[in-house]
């Protein structure tokens, strides 16, 4: 196989060289055969890409007998609504799809192909070829965090969606706690710097032309601190005198109260406001993690009835309000494998999200599971970008193939590729664009998931996603995505030791203050990640980000964000030096005391070296997010400077 077609991302099902190239003219006809308007954006498309490279496109609805490029619909020859086929030939180039998305994907591979053969002179010679494609999953999506603490700006997630688009995922979701302006609710969202209707309107619009489906999402149960750290809210808790979750580093209340009445009456209003902004017809509505569920108000009953029963009859209490509104309810699933003999009381109508996040999550089993129980559901791995600054590369390319794997196995009709914030949402977007790249070509064809050899990412990068002509930044993101393992301990679940070494003198230095919560909550998790941290070779870190980073200044990136993205990277890997040497001199005296214990001078030259990361770091945020959240994301390492400076 040539190499251009080697280098297509997601790799085609069926792809047959044939003998001979076609000169792509300089100006020439697009034909847009049938109904053109449903395949106008197709169309569309592929002028604009053609005039980046200086070719002159014309879309035209008459066949004239001279048009070199067709594009049409044809649900009989394809047989896969989303698939296409696309010929080569010395005649020209045609494009069919099973219907307009598939007329899409057939052109988004037709423009990368483009790409790829573009000569340093500027002319494309394309091989002549015979694609026949289509997806293994039909539901290819991606879920971001836009809760803790980033809020994109509207033309970040405008250009998120082009990316998405361009690998041929077809949904996205923006995992929302408090961060949509919730009229009546002011005093929740007023610092988040929300999305309002109007702005979920355009991004829907933008979505749609683009053959992606924008789902709502709004948390339902747990995560819900954020709305009853507040009066009124409050007395709707669980817990309302407060709760040591994971999330915060002192007690607030977690999780609604599934008995009181009004936890229900708030979500309807929420849900009212929410749903008529999306055409979407499926809700993701939440209901993970609910960790302080019995511990409080619901206690008496959670005992009489058992905790999953009391959640089993708040989910089902959602689910009426949810299909009432016309909408497929979408659910974490985490909470209902406590006990799966009650899968099969779940509507046959739900889609359960499979989650889980390490390399070796248990998709065929819970998968498996919710099969046997006949329920469609989604697996959903991520990115591993978060609590890492880097990533974490190996663990998001095992995660991600073993969701394609199982959840092809068992069944599954969806694949949610999801990309938290937790802690601050500290790592900028490009980290992320690898596991996106991973996650879509796993999904649309399960066979790269299971090769041997899989793709080539860092080229796949650098080729599709950076632009990078010089090569670089594919294996620079790839790399510095390995820092974590450079520690030389069995990695932490869900996190690098390099993160936890900026949050956990914080998180420390709160439960201090608060014994009772510290041991009842966190303790046992203090523990685990200590046991890592004590095993690190923090030393071998900074010789490795050096060599990784050699090469950041020769990456020749045509992307009007190139200059940016040199500095995320940057910021990323100045970071990780400072968690390495933080890392050094608290290992020197023992992860089990307090960092204000770290020699005094040595603690002065950490927090100066600090201070200018953080500027750094209000800048490149608001290059690509909103001012809402940043000084709650900051409020970690601002902590830590000041730790530093005490004395």
């Amino acid at each position: 196989m040539d190499t251009p077609l080697r280098s297509l991302t997601p790799t085609p099902k069926h792809l047959e060289p044939r003998e001979g190239t076609y000169p792509l003219p300089r100006s020439l006809l697009v034909h847009l055969s049938g109904d053109p308007h449903t395949i106008h954006f197709s169309g569309e498309y592929l002028a604009e890409a053609l005039a980046e490279w200086d070719v002159d496109a014309e879309l035209t609805a008459v066949d004239r007998g001279d048009c070199p490029v067709t594009l049409q619909v044809d649900p009989a020859l394809i047989g896969q609504p989303q698939g296409y086929r696309l010929v080569v030939d010395d005649r020209g180039i045609a494009v069919t799809g099973g219907s307009p998305a598939g007329v899409f994907y057939g052109t988004v591979t037709l423009v990368q192909l483009l790409r790829l053969c573009r000569d340093p002179e500027g002319e494309i010679h394309l091989p002549q070829v015979h694609i026949r494609d289509w997806p293994d999953f039909p539901h290819r999506g991606v879920m971001l965090d836009i809760s803790r603490d980033r809020v994109p700006t509207l033309e970040t997630l405008l250009e998120l969606v082009d990316l998405l688009a361009e690998l041929k995922v077809n949904q996205l979701q923006l995992y929302m706690e408090h961060t949509f302006a919730y009229r009546g609710h002011e005093r929740v969202w007023e610092k988040a710097s929300p999305l309002t209707g109007e702005e979920i309107l355009v991004l829907d619009a933008y979505c749609q032309e683009r053959f992606v489906e924008l789902v709502p999402n709004q948390n339902s149960l747990g995560h819900m601190h954020r709305w009853l750290k507040h009066e009124p809210y409050r007395a709707l808790a669980e817990v309302p005198e407060g709760w040591f979750h994971p999330f915060h580093d002192e007690p607030e209340p977690f999780s609604l109260c599934p008995t009181d009445p009004g936890s229900l009456e708030l979500l309807r209003d929420l849900y009212d406001q929410l749903l008529p902004h999306f055409r979407s017809r499926q809700f993701n509505v939440g209901l993970d993690e609910t960790w302080d569920l019995g511990l409080g108000r619901s206690r008496e009953i959670c005992a009489q009835k058992g905790t999953e029963r009391v959640y089993l009859d708040f989910l089902l209490q959602i689910h009426r309000e949810v299909d009432r509104r016309g909408y497929t309810m979408q659910f974490w699933g985490d909470i209902i494998l406590h006990q799966p003999q009650l899968i099969r009381e779940l509507p046959q109508n739900v889609i359960p999200l499979e989650w889980g996040y390490e390399k070796d999550h248990p998709f065929a089993e819970h998968g498996q599971q919710f099969a046997d129980a006949g329920l469609s559901f989604y697996v959903c791995p991520g990115t591993s970008s978060w609590n890492s600054l880097a990533g974490r590369t190996d663990n998001a390319l095992g995660n991600l193939r073993n969701a394609a794997v199982n959840g092809q196995r068992y069944g599954a009709i969806g694949y949610l590729n999801t990309d938290w914030g937790d802690f601050g949402h500290m790592q900028p977007l490009p980290v992320s664009f690898l596991g996106y790249l991973a996650g879509a070509a796993y999904s649309w064809n399960v066979a790269d998931a299971q090769a041997q050899e899989g793709p080539d990412f860092p080229s796949l990068l650098d080729r599709h996603i950076f632009r990078d002509r010089a090569r670089v930044m594919g294996r620079l993101a790839y790399d510095l995505g390995n820092t974590y393992r450079q520690v030389g301990v069995e990695p932490l679940p869900n996190s690098s030791p390099l993160f936890w070494v900026l949050v956990m003198p914080n998180v420390m230095h709160q439960a201090a203050k608060h014994p009772a919560g510290a041991v009842d909550r966190i303790s046992r998790w203090f523990e685990y990640v200590r046991a890592g941290l004590d095993q690190a070779r923090f030393d071998q870190v900074e010789p490795y980000i050096e060599q990784t980073m050699a090469r950041l200044d020769q990456a020749q990136m045509d992307r009007p964000d190139a200059d940016l993205i040199r500095e995320e990277f940057r910021w990323v890997a100045d970071m990780l030096r400072f968690a390495a040497r933080l890392g050094q001199a608290w290992q020197a005296v023992g992860f089990d005391r307090p960092v204000t214990e770290i020699p005094q001078d040595v603690r002065r030259t950490l927090a100066q070296e600090l201070g200018p990361l953080l500027e750094r770091y209000r800048e490149l945020w608001l290059a690509r997010s909103r001012p809402g959240g940043l000084e709650d994301s900051l409020r970690w390492t601002e902590r830590l400077r000041a730790l530093l400076q005490e004395g």
